[in-house]
């Protein structure tokens, strides 16, 4: 078996800066069961989207949580606001962990091991199963409720959960622009419907 904490915490080098202990470990756990669920052999084999595979998840997932620590400056800075930087880095280190779940479907059988259909599958969107896998190892309520980036799921968005949602879309609009010529906007337009 992969030594999937390994290729956790060398991925993620933003997870250092998590202060609490205790939450980098449980952000490292969800990861860890979201690859052996999914039947990964190298974290860095999930794509960044089901048709989006020259980018991966762990690019975007470096690069939400880049832009959402600086977000969380910025709004300190002009606005006197005071995000908890450890639930904006979890949660952003996590928003998108589902997709060890969601895209064992769209990539070849070469960088699978023997993914669970208990789990693996695109039924569950990976914000939810993001959700679920960070609720299951018991981060708390303010990063689970940051997690899910879909607008609706949450009926009462947090600041901490703003944050991640605008760091998301802004990695997001810069992958589909960079490797498709289009913004997420018409990503979603376009392929929503044909995704499965």
């Amino acid at each position: 078996m992969p030594d999937f904490e390994s290729q956790v915490r060398d991925a993620f080098p933003t997870l250092d800066s998590v202060e609490r202990d205790d939450l980098r470990d449980r952000i490292v756990e969800a990861w860890v069961l979201g690859l052996d669920r999914g039947g990964w052999r190298d974290i860095a084999d999930i794509p960044y989207a089901w048709n989006i595979d020259e980018v991966s998840t762990v690019e975007h997932v470096h690069g939400v949580a880049t832009i959402a620590v600086e977000l969380a400056a910025q709004q300190r800075t002009l606005h006197g606001a005071d995000p908890d930087l450890d639930t904006v880095l979890a949660a952003a280190l996590l928003h998108d962990v589902g997709k060890c779940y969601e895209y064992t479907e769209f990539v070849d059988d070469d960088r699978l091991l023997d993914p669970d259909p208990t789990y693996a599958g695109d039924v569950i969107p990976h914000s939810l199963s993001s959700y679920a896998l960070a609720h299951e190892v018991g981060c708390p309520i303010a990063v689970q409720r940051a997690i899910p980036h879909v607008i609706g799921e949450i009926p009462k968005r947090t600041l901490e959960a703003e944050l991640v949602k605008e760091a998301n879309a802004a990695s997001s609009n810069a992958i589909t622009q960079a490797t498709m010529g289009i913004t997420l906007e018409e990503w979603i337009d376009e392929y929503s419907q044909t995704s499965k």
